[in-house]
């Protein structure tokens, strides 16, 4: 007993002489005390005042925490006095009388959930959790941190709280050996203070000097001494500016310790030293215990009987403190009885929600029958209205379908009417056309052919004259002169020849496209007919130029079959495309005459829905894009001049549109091909041909 008073007179007097150093956070919570306007802010404001002064000074958190009480209690105002008991629950903790610390813990822990404070049941949940931690009892201290982590992940409380529990429980699973799952949440807390920007605001100051010092403890259980002292002087600094004793002697208790394990007893007193004279000041009770003990252990292994009876003596009077039997048998009792109340309450809650469930299960069944009723009598009402409606509907489709086939039939003969008054406007202008161009190329082919006839004629008598005037050069002054002459109108006379052939030829084009009436049409085997017409349009250009060879290749689709066309129309139309085919690889063979190159002519055909396709494309000169807009205009040529009318296109293209309800298309890259596409409507079953 005498040494008790004598340790609690020499504490006493130590404390008085340490100079009240803040926290960071202290000084606004003073200057927003002073501006508080209401009691219950103010109330709060002391409870936070309180808080900051845990790890600095325990007196200052033991006034302000009662002021807060006195005042809570007068208003009544329950949340604040929830809140100041937590704090009293705190500084009992820290002073080492756990009993009345949980005792206190509990009866906030109930003001706080009666008035419905989150943040200050998450709080209370982890004081009650570090009490567990002290008496190393990792299992219900996790309990109680869990707790409290799913209530500040709701968003309750500031930031420094979850780092707290996150790194609680980091530590806790550290004191049941499962390092692995230490290591996640202290990374996590680690993550979290690192960029996170309200820690430093809160009241309860900081949580880095903790965090730090956890990691260290890990690194150093998982033997990686030199992280761990990194890690621990960094939460010694880290302690310094936020003035967190408490963080700072446990970081100088771990370094002791490592330093003790490793064979360094120097080191070990000198930090174990630094550690038990910092938590005396606070005082904090477990560190002031495990430091003394350690330095009874270094003195007594050295042999120092005085410094080690020195230490053995603050280690008896800090335990009998901690583990009075007493105040542990108090401590039992009261976490037993906390438990048989978290039972019942259990308990009831469980009876609770039977009592809820059998009622909605009574009035979900209630319901059910009476939709199974209702249910039950439309089923029944729309069962005779069904019938009702069937009869009518049989009715009215009866009437739909013969309206339909009625609508059809109407629609098919309007189609055929429609058609055949196409075709006989299409048959009057064609021959209204023809007969027109029949007379015109009449009327113009005579004066072509006198123009033909003169120009020759003149052409002889030209030559004839040059003749005469060659034997009377010498004897005529301007000889040379009158020759030069009559060259030049005999050139002139070679050109009226030569138009007039060229408008002979036109002339003959008129005649054969003014004959392109429209006349019957049969089914035409379109394979075989085109594949004839292919090969003696080459062997007619064969015969006039028998050094051209050109390699023709055929991709005929067998279910083509048979097409209704006019034969002659349709052969005419084919010529001039495969005629145009011939002439563009010719061209190109003349321009890369001594190159490799094989002129190539493709015949291919395919039938799709409702029609076919034949396609003539060859590998020659190409068209530009510029001339394809009016490749199929009337006398539009790429030719030469004597080459080409420019009706051979025009009259395929309204052979196959006009006459045959088809179209025909155009694709050409200069320099590689040119692809004719027609397409002709089929009949609907036609029948291949071999």
């Amino acid at each position: 007993m005498k040494q008790r008073l004598l340790f609690l007179c020499w504490w006493a007097t130590l404390l008085l002489g340490t100079v009240r150093a803040q926290s960071p956070q202290t000084q606004p919570l003073h200057q927003a005390l002073a501006r508080a306007t209401t009691d219950t802010s103010r109330v709060l404001l002391l409870a936070d005042l309180s808080a900051s002064y845990r790890y600095s000074h325990l007196d200052s958190v033991q006034y302000y925490a009662r002021q807060g009480l006195r005042l809570a209690r007068q208003l009544p105002y329950p949340k604040g006095e929830g809140r100041c008991l937590s704090r009293m629950g705190m500084l009992l903790g820290e002073w080492g009388n756990l009993p009345q610390a949980l005792r206190v813990n509990l009866q906030a822990l109930r003001l706080n959930e009666a008035s419905h404070d989150q943040e200050g049941t998450a709080r209370t949940l982890n004081q009650t959790g570090l009490l567990y931690y002290a008496l190393d009892d990792g299992r219900p201290a996790l309990d109680y941190f869990f707790r409290a982590q799913r209530i500040y992940e709701q968003g309750v409380g500031d930031e420094s709280q979850l780092i707290s529990v996150l790194a609680n429980i980091g530590t806790s699973y550290m004191l049941l050996n499962r390092l692995d799952s230490a290591g996640v949440f202290l990374r996590r807390a680690y993550s979290l203070t690192a960029r996170s920007r309200t820690v430093r605001q809160s009241s309860w100051g900081n949580p880095l000097p903790y965090v730090l010092r956890e990691m260290g403890l890990l690194a150093s259980m998982q033997g990686q001494p030199e992280k761990a002292i990194r890690y621990y002087h960094l939460s010694a600094r880290a302690a310094v500016p936020e003035n967190d004793r408490r963080s700072q002697s446990r970081a100088y208790q771990y370094l002791a310790e490592l330093y003790q394990l490793r064979q360094q007893p120097d080191s070990s007193i000198y930090y174990a030293r630094k550690a038990l004279a910092v938590g005396q000041s606070l005082p904090f009770m477990v560190g002031v215990m495990r430091n003394s003990k350690l330095l009874a252990d270094v003195f007594t292994d050295r042999g120092q009987n005085d410094s080690t009876l020195k230490y053995m003596r603050v280690m008896a009077m800090a335990a009998d403190s901690l583990h009075d039997p007493r105040r542990i048998k108090q401590l039992d009792a009261i976490g037993f009885a906390e438990q048989q109340r978290l039972q019942l309450l259990e308990e009831k809650q469980v009876q609770l929600q039977q009592h809820v469930r059998i009622a909605v299960l009574v009035a979900v069944v209630s319901v059910l029958a009476l939709v199974t009723l209702l249910l039950w009598r439309r089923v029944r009402v729309q069962r005779l209205a069904n019938r009702y409606l069937q009869g009518l509907n049989a009715k009215i489709s009866r009437q739909a379908t013969e309206l339909t086939q009625q609508r059809d039939e109407l629609g098919r003969t309007l189609q055929e009417l429609k058609i055949a008054q196409s075709q006989l406007v299409l048959r009057e202008r064609m021959a209204a056309l023809g007969d027109l161009m029949n007379g015109v190329a009449q009327e113009v082919r005579r004066p072509v052919q006198r123009v033909r006839e003169l120009a020759g004629v003149s052409e002889q008598l030209c030559q004839e004259l040059r003749n005469e005037f060659s034997r009377c050069t010498p004897y005529l002054e301007d000889g040379e002169y009158l020759d030069e002459m009559l060259q030049n109108l005999a050139q002139h006379q070679t050109n009226i020849v030569q138009a007039g052939q060229r408008a002979d030829v036109i002339v003959r084009g008129m005649l054969e496209y003014a004959s392109a009436q429209p006349g019957p049409r049969q089914p035409t085997a379109l394979n075989g007919f085109a594949e004839d017409y292919l090969r003696i349009t080459y062997h007619d250009l064969r015969a006039k130029h028998r050094y051209l060879s050109v390699a023709l290749f055929f991709e005929l689709d067998p279910a083509v079959g048979s097409v209704p066309a006019v034969r002659h129309d349709l052969g005419r139309a084919l010529i001039g495309l495969f005629s145009n085919a011939f002439y563009a690889v010719q061209q190109r063979q003349q321009q890369q005459y001594g190159e490799e190159f094989v002129p190539q002519v493709k015949l291919s055909t395919r039938r799709t829905a409702g029609q076919v396709e034949l396609r003539v494309r060859d590998n020659g000169l190409g068209i530009p894009a510029a001339d394809l807009p009016n490749i199929f205009q009337r006398f539009f040529t790429t030719k030469p001049a004597g080459e080409g009318t420019g009706l051979g296109l025009s009259l395929s293209y309204d052979i196959i549109t006009r006459g045959h309800g088809g179209t025909l298309t155009v694709e050409s890259e200069v320099g590689r091909f040119t692809e004719f596409c027609i397409t002709l409507p089929a009949t609907e079953s036609s029948p291949a041909q071999p």
